[in-house]
């Protein structure tokens, strides 16, 4: 596997886990507000994540490649209001995506089809990720603003439940 390719996949490591850390700041920053179903959607996103970096891990390992670890970042963010970790969530899900389709386009030019077969997963994931948290937002848009609307909201999203991924590598 080429150089190149091989940091572009570390460095995902790396922004899977800070983004799994990110998502258990927002847990938190729910949660500390009495809103626990907010913070179950986001606990939930924490542990996919986690198996996003592992999986990532697991793929440069079964191609022998080093897996390089790094510093994951601090989130360092806070919120005024409970609309703006929601927003949080959607613009960061656009990174994540526009960082896939990078290592995306890198494979496609280098010829790495079992790497593009390997993202072809991540990239039909991102689409959910980015509608998942587009969805929160425009939910929140709607009814958030009411008490009895937030409420539902969040026993809405005290619903949702980890599923391990299902990527086979």
């Amino acid at each position: 596997m080429d150089k190149e390719l091989v940091k572009l996949l570390n460095d995902q490591i790396n922004m899977e886990w800070y983004s799994a850390y990110f998502y258990l700041d927002i847990c938190s920053y729910y949660t500390d507000a009495n809103l626990n179903g907010f913070g179950n959607w986001f606990n939930v996103q924490t542990q996919e994540e986690r198996d996003h970096a592992m999986l990532f891990i697991k793929y440069l390992l079964n191609n022998s490649e080093k897996v390089i670890l790094q510093d994951v970042k601090a989130p360092n963010v806070s919120f005024t209001n409970f609309r703006e970790p929601a927003v949080a969530a959607f613009e960061h899900e656009k990174k994540v995506t526009a960082s896939i389709n990078n290592i995306y386009a890198v494979a496609y030019f280098q010829k790495d089809f079992r790497t593009m077969q390997f993202l072809d997963w991540f990239v039909k994931e991102q689409g959910e990720e980015e509608k998942n948290t587009e969805d929160i937002v425009k939910k929140y848009d709607m009814f958030g603003n009411d008490a009895r609307g937030l409420y539902l909201l969040d026993a809405e999203f005290a619903t949702r439940i980890y599923t391990p991924a299902s990527l086979v590598i």
